[in-house]
């Protein structure tokens, strides 16, 4: 009964000052203003934003004592929605082995701009521009699978659109002290003088073959 008679306003409002904020810094500005890390800390917001308002539709609910067809409707779609993210935590399935995929103009793209290569499989790669080199990592971003394809490279890492997680495109490894990666696949050459990429991901953390393509590499 102490808990049914929470005064559920409050988990509103925290929820509505939450995603305010949130909507208000959702721009590429504040991404460069603030800086990748901190953006990234400050848009984790979401999760206790979610929980706030959850709890204020749940307790409001509850709180109806005539008709209990709304607590009931508030606790399946919170089950739901619940059900829906964790689906999406889902990984794809690894790529077929031996293939390799034709990158078309990844030599014309802009400096710290993507191309997305999708494989047999279904899954994608992002190929990099990086200071003059080519380098290949997962398009889905270990966080919630965001586009990193769509994103820029900011500081030195690829950085997801979605929420600000980064990577280093040489390993996929997040910049300390975030623990995160995401597979990198090797680039190469192929007989026609094209940029191809491996449909098969290297292990975690492992560096990926880059291709140099500023004047007089090999």
């Amino acid at each position: 009964d102490r808990l049914i008679g929470f005064p559920f306003e409050m988990l509103g409002a925290f929820a509505l000052v939450a995603l305010a904020i949130l909507a208000a810094t959702s721009h590429d500005f504040w991404l460069s203003f603030l800086g990748a890390p901190l953006w990234k800390r400050l848009h984790l917001l979401i999760y206790p934003a979610y929980v706030a308002l959850i709890g204020h539709i749940g307790l409001g609910a509850l709180q109806s004592q005539e008709n209990a067809f709304f607590a009931a409707t508030a606790i399946v779609a919170a089950g739901g929605v619940a059900a829906l993210h964790l689906a999406a935590l889902g990984r794809p399935a690894p790529a077929m082995p031996g293939d390799w995929v034709a990158v078309p103009g990844a030599e014309a793209l802009a400096e710290g701009r993507a191309r997305i290569v999708r494989f047999a499989d279904g899954t994608r790669a992002a190929v990099f521009r990086h200071e003059g080199r080519l380098g290949a990592l997962s398009n889905a971003c270990a966080h919630q699978n965001g586009p990193l394809g769509e994103g820029r490279i900011l500081d030195g890492c690829v950085t997801c659109p979605w929420h600000g997680f980064q990577y280093r495109l040489v390993d996929g490894c997040s910049p300390p002290p975030f623990t995160e990666k995401v597979p990198t696949y090797n680039l190469r050459r192929g007989a026609d003088g094209g940029v191809e990429v491996s449909a098969t991901p290297n292990p975690l953390g492992a560096p990926g073959t880059q291709l140099d393509l500023r004047e007089g590499a090999l």
